[in-house]
């Protein structure tokens, strides 16, 4: 593999303006009002406004994410070799996103209800288009700077706006629901023109960000045109053999992953079963799984200043797993267990002990792509990229199976929506706190095994820049 070069080398350590960062963010921001929207309410909008059984629903959903495997080594291997007039990662934002906001829209169009050939077509369509715009997004961070300071504010920036994007998605969803269906009276409509209006209202809004993203961002570290013909899809193999950082970083994602996946699956049985919560106390509890996000993302590069890159993800991690212990000791002790407030302060400890090690990781990506850079001489953001996608999605799919493993272990009645046997309550905390705990310090220890320290990826930038030269 052929040696890389910046577009521009004398400002490819350049630290960026304001506007370029939440330019930059609000591309995470577009993709969760889309996405997220997706992931929390098609299911939703399948079986109860479509008319999908659930079960033919949950089928097309692995099948999709089959495809996902296949799918997004290709776009990486596509995006690294190909050089766009508009720009090798931030066209993609343009050309992917068009189609991405056209098949979200068509996803919930009830034109052609119940025909199952219609929802694969147009949620396949979706998911690849989804990848077709995150993988180049995800390419596009590690080609605005080298500089890891600037990495760090970018990324702080980005998982604060991206949380936006799930709060407006979450909370939001249902009152613009309500507001095209005056006429509803629960929480979530049924009517099929009051969705598609919603999500054409998300998509439009969606696609705006993505074009303010593409006119903010300018790529300074990428690929020589001239070598990117050399780019092959086996190079995704061949770079998780070599690259050390890399391989601790994908399975750093899956356990992370799965662990937040088991967490928020197992959120509303929590409350249902276990403390016999209402539906705003479990919009609360589920609201405050991001608010830490607006507290503490900001203060991220101040803190890893103050205690290092390893330092901040030990404090974090064990914040996470002391907040699960709350909840853990406050669900069993009888007298603990209806003081509601208590348990809002469990979450938001245990919230944001995940949100800012899980959020910071996204850091972690530019450097593995550099170290890969200078060990075998080929900047391959786009592949490392698919492959880091390739493994959050493992991690999302395995935190998609264990709680139903569990729920069926510990008996769980679906037909009861009032009480649960002890057994169950049980299992529930479990997949509330237990389960999620002992990943979180699987995690702590393949973090350990990170050995790219800040002092290190900048003598690796700055060697790979004299090489250039």
């Amino acid at each position: 593999m052929e040696a890389s070069v910046p577009v521009n080398r004398d400002d490819s350590f350049c630290r960026l303006s304001w506007m370029q960062r939440v330019g930059f963010g609000s591309g995470d921001l577009a993709q969760n009002l889309i996405y997220q929207t997706i992931s929390m309410y098609l299911l939703f909008f399948y079986t109860n406004v479509y008319g999908l059984l659930p079960k033919v629903a949950a089928v097309m959903f692995l099948i999709v994410r089959i495809i996902d495997v296949i799918w997004d080594p290709l776009v990486g291997t596509f995006v690294d070799k190909r050089n766009p007039s508009m720009g090798k990662y931030r066209s993609y934002l343009i050309t992917g996103g068009v189609p991405l906001t056209g098949f979200a829209i068509l996803c919930f169009w009830n034109g052609f209800s119940g025909s199952l050939l219609y929802a694969y077509v147009t949620y396949v369509g979706l998911s690849m288009c989804y990848t077709l715009v995150n993988v180049p997004y995800g390419a596009l961070n590690a080609s605005l700077s080298r500089s890891t300071d600037e990495i760090t504010i970018l990324t702080s920036v980005r998982m604060f706006m991206a949380n936006i994007g799930g709060l407006a998605v979450g909370m939001g969803i249902p009152l613009v629901l309500r507001f095209f269906d005056s006429a509803e009276t629960t929480d979530m409509s049924t009517s099929d023109s009051a969705w598609l209006k919603t999500m054409m209202l998300y998509g439009v809004v969606g696609l705006g960000l993505l074009i303010f993203c593409f006119s903010q961002s300018r790529e300074r570290v990428v690929m020589d045109k001239s070598h990117a013909e050399n780019v092959k899809v086996a190079d995704l193999w061949m770079e998780f053999v070599h690259n050390k950082p890399l391989r601790v970083l994908a399975f750093f994602f899956i356990t992370a992953f799965a662990m937040m996946a088991i967490g928020n699956s197992a959120g509303a049985y929590y409350i249902n079963y276990n403390l016999h919560g209402s539906a705003a106390q479990l919009s609360i509890f589920m609201g405050l799984g991001s608010i830490p996000a607006f507290i503490f993302m900001p203060m991220i590069p101040s803190i890893k200043r103050a205690v290092g890159k390893k330092g901040m993800f030990y404090i974090f991690l064990t914040v996470a797993i002391v907040g699960m212990a709350m909840l853990y000791v406050i669900s069993v002790v009888e007298s603990l267990r209806s003081h509601m407030w208590l348990v809002y302060v469990a979450q938001f400890i245990k919230s944001t002990g995940v949100i800012v090690a899980t959020g910071y990781m996204w850091a972690l990506v530019p450097e593995v792509i550099s170290f890969g850079e200078y060990t075998h001489g080929c900047r391959i953001a786009g592949i490392v990229n698919a492959l880091t996608g390739i493994f959050y999605k493992a991690g999302m799919a395995l935190g998609g199976v264990v709680p139903g493993l569990v729920l069926a272990f510990v008996g769980f009645d679906q037909t009861n929506e009032v009480s649960q046997t002890a057994f169950t309550q049980q299992g529930i905390l479990w997949l509330v706190a237990v389960i999620p705990a002992m990943l979180l310090m699987l995690a702590m220890f393949i973090i350990s095994r990170y050995d790219l320290s800040d002092e290190k990826i900048e003598e690796i930038n700055r060697e790979i820049e004299r090489r250039n030269k």
